[in-house]
């Protein structure tokens, strides 16, 4: 079995919180010794510790397991650095405003990283009172389609679900809106032009 979480991981989040072996042993309600043996790569902690050593660490399961402290230093929360995932086995969409590890149906979801729409997924973008409408010609059917398409402002984000055989268009309140995006389920998430 690979080794799901690392003596490196546990020695360094353990200094992090200024514990000695013995303090962490006894949180956890094992032996020093056997904090010492997954410190140095002998052993490593059994599945029914892996909530209790995170507690003790202060971090999340999902962060010990990845072997990262995520810690949020964006403390002025701009929506317009917000970060989009999507599970790959069930479609769910999540929406961070930062630095996070997202997880859904077991799996550690990478972020998706936006490039701008190209000639293969174009995008038309009109302004209707006070609401924007967009839409495009893009292919939607199960193989090939458009998941979602976003609107993000200052102050929010506006989704709207897509679906295969539906059509590849939404409706966003125009007020404040700086990005507007679209996620192809096999090109990954586009930045519509202008915004």
């Amino acid at each position: 079995m690979d080794n799901y979480v690392t003596g490196i991981t546990i020695r360094n989040l353990r200094e992090q919180k200024e514990l000695t072996q013995e303090e962490l042993a006894a949180r956890i309600h094992v032996s020093a010794k056997a904090v010492s043996k997954w410190e140095t790569g002998k052993g490593f902690p059994d599945i029914s510790l892996l909530e209790p050593l995170a507690r003790a660490l202060d971090i999340s399961v999902i962060e010990l397991l990845s072997g990262e402290d995520i810690r949020n230093r964006n403390r002025a929360f701009n929506m317009l650095k917000s970060v989009w995932y999507v599970c790959p086995a069930c479609g769910n969409v999540v929406c961070a405003t930062g630095e996070a590890v997202i997880s859904c149906c077991g799996i550690v979801l990478p972020p998706l990283e936006a490039e701008a729409a190209d000639e293969d997924h174009p995008f038309r973008v009109e302004s209707v009172e006070d609401e924007l409408y967009v839409s495009s010609e893009h292919p939607m059917t199960k193989e090939h389609h458009i998941s979602f398409l976003a609107a993000v402002s200052d102050q929010g984000a506006q989704f709207v679900k897509l679906y295969p055989e539906g059509g590849a268009e939404a409706w966003f309140k125009r007020s404040r809106v700086r990005c507007l995006y679209a996620c192809c389920n096999r090109h990954g998430l586009f930045r519509l032009a202008g915004y």
